[in-house]
């Protein structure tokens, strides 16, 4: 026979007992070893860490298991067949398993800032955009990134405020000046004003309801909060509207006087203040006769404010200690024309009546006269005048960064009035608040020229009323107690609130009502 057949043949052979011990294996491994089929993984299943110690271990045992074959071409056989058997010595330096903890344990979350860091800055801007304001602007004071991303962006985070926040009385009094882009000294100066007048409608509604409505029990004010309630809401917009009169009276008031060589209206005769017309112009119908109705009722709660608490005689009032009387009518004009409702606000947070008194005639008397300079207090000396000075050589020296330096730089550079070199300093916001103080030639060059507490707004704006014909004749405008009555109602408050707002009313012009606690003893 040819020798190559033979050898054909002999191979079919071993193919063929080859494939008999396989299945031979494969069944009494079923039979009695079925950890064994955990080695005859998938090769598209990933490999777990559990999982190949175990395949080992069962190896290892199964090995042990078998019986011994014979020696010779069985033996040679096992060598293609057997898989190869794991080294004792690896399994020796296997670790010790130990249980595994649960993924969301073993994973620790970023910060916020550093997933906020990775946001792009489109994205970052929306987020802090739909902050409050206060939480905004204290942002600038985390890290120089966060100033400068928040300083370089006020044009969509003012917008986005004036969008969602501010109500549409506040933009019809103050609309955008022309030729400037929104910054945050308009928005801030907007949100100046709504503040003072929630805070004075919290006040001016405790007032009404002690004074007026004689409600002194707890009791009886939890039963009439809701009309209280919305006697708050519709003042604000009212108080908004008085603070917008006298800040830009004021100021129309100055110009007036500049433009006629100091001659102001004491000097000029007229019969409607032109000052007040040219402000009034300015208000649509519904809003001039909603704020004339409530102005002497404005008044009233202001000078209520600044008079004793008691009425009964000097007896009563020596012994509780009020000495001094109401101010004349010369210091509310003013207060109201000069300081405006700022200042209205402040004087009225003063507790005590006494301490009330003083700080309007320390204001008053700021105004007229230059407030004396205090001398310096005399510096102690040590015992027997032999206390050491400090030295100055290290008053100029650094903390290897120059940061006591820069410090003192500008130090001096703002002694001298001129803004240091900071991001910080040159912000928008750094052109001051609304109705600041005014200087001392400016409160001489007016006061001489105020008008009469008692003719403060309401000629002018009941001869423009009629003049418009909001109403036909004086006895239609609301007086006294039918201004209680439209403060509390009910009816119509939805409709307001379209017109005032623009939407619904928003609760972030409620103040702070643990700051402007009342007095215990008035």
């Amino acid at each position: 026979m040819d020798p190559l057949h033979i050898t054909e043949f002999g191979s079919e052979r071993y193919l063929e007992k080859v494939q008999q011990s396989q299945a031979q294996t494969q069944a009494n491994a079923s039979q009695g070893q079925g950890a064994v089929s955990t080695l005859l993984q998938s090769p598209f299943i990933l490999p777990i860490r559990e999982s190949g110690a175990t395949g080992s271990d069962v190896g290892a045992k199964s090995n042990e298991q078998k019986r011994p074959e014979k020696k010779g071409f069985s033996s040679w056989r096992n060598r293609f067949t057997k898989p190869p058997a794991v080294p004792p010595s690896s399994i020796c330096e296997q670790p010790e398993r130990r249980p595994s903890l649960p993924e969301s344990a073993t994973k620790q979350p970023l910060p916020f800032d550093h997933l906020f860091a990775a946001l792009p800055n489109e994205l970052q801007v929306e987020i802090i955009a739909s902050l409050p304001l206060s939480d905004v602007l204290n942002l600038r004071l985390a890290s120089k990134s966060l100033h400068a991303l928040v300083s370089l962006n006020e044009v969509p985070i003012t917008r986005y405020h004036l969008d969602h926040h501010i109500p549409a009385y506040a933009k019809r009094l103050y609309p955008l000046p022309q030729g400037r882009s929104l910054n945050f000294h308009y928005l801030c100066g907007i949100w100046h004003r709504l503040h003072v007048a929630a805070k004075l409608s919290h006040l001016m509604c405790q007032l009404i309801i002690r004074e007026q409505l004689l409600l002194n029990t707890e009791e009886k004010r939890k039963q009439y909060a809701p009309q209280t309630e919305r006697m708050r809401r519709r003042l604000i917009p009212i108080l908004f509207t008085v603070f917008h009169f006298f800040e830009t009276y004021r100021k129309l008031h100055l110009k007036y006087m500049a433009e006629h060589d100091g001659l102001g209206l004491s000097k000029t005769p007229y019969t409607v203040n032109p000052i007040e017309a040219e402000i009034m112009n300015m208000y649509d119908d519904r809003t001039l006769l909603r704020v004339h109705e409530a102005f002497p009722l404005v008044i009233w709660a202001f000078c209520r404010r600044l008079r004793p608490p008691s009425y009964v005689g000097r007896v009563e009032r020596s012994l509780r200690g009020y000495l001094k009387e109401r101010p004349p009518d010369e210091v509310h004009a003013a207060v109201l024309c000069l300081g405006g409702m700022r200042e209205v606000l402040r004087l009225w947070e003063v507790k005590g009546y006494n301490a009330r008194r003083a700080a309007v005639d320390a204001w008053y008397e700021s105004i007229l006269h230059e407030q004396p300079v205090e001398p310096e207090p005399k510096r102690r000396r040590g015992m027997l005048g032999l206390k050491r000075k400090k030295s100055s050589f290290n008053m100029g020296k650094t903390n290897g960064h120059g940061h006591e330096a820069q410090h003192g730089a500008n130090d001096v550079s703002a002694a001298r009035g001129k803004q240091p070199d900071s991001l910080v300093f040159h912000t928008s916001l750094a052109a001051g608040m609304p109705m600041a103080a005014l200087s001392k030639d400016e409160s001489k060059l007016l006061y001489p020229d105020l008008p009469v507490l008692q003719r403060i707004w309401l000629v002018t704006a009941e001869a423009m009323i009629l003049d418009r014909k909001i109403v036909e004749r004086p006895a239609h405008i609301h007086r006294n107690a039918q201004v209680f009555t439209d403060l509390i109602s009910e009816s119509g408050i939805d409709e307001e609130d379209q017109w005032l707002y623009g939407t619904t009313a928003p609760e972030s012009v409620r103040p702070n009502l643990d700051a402007i606690e009342e007095d215990p003893d008035e």
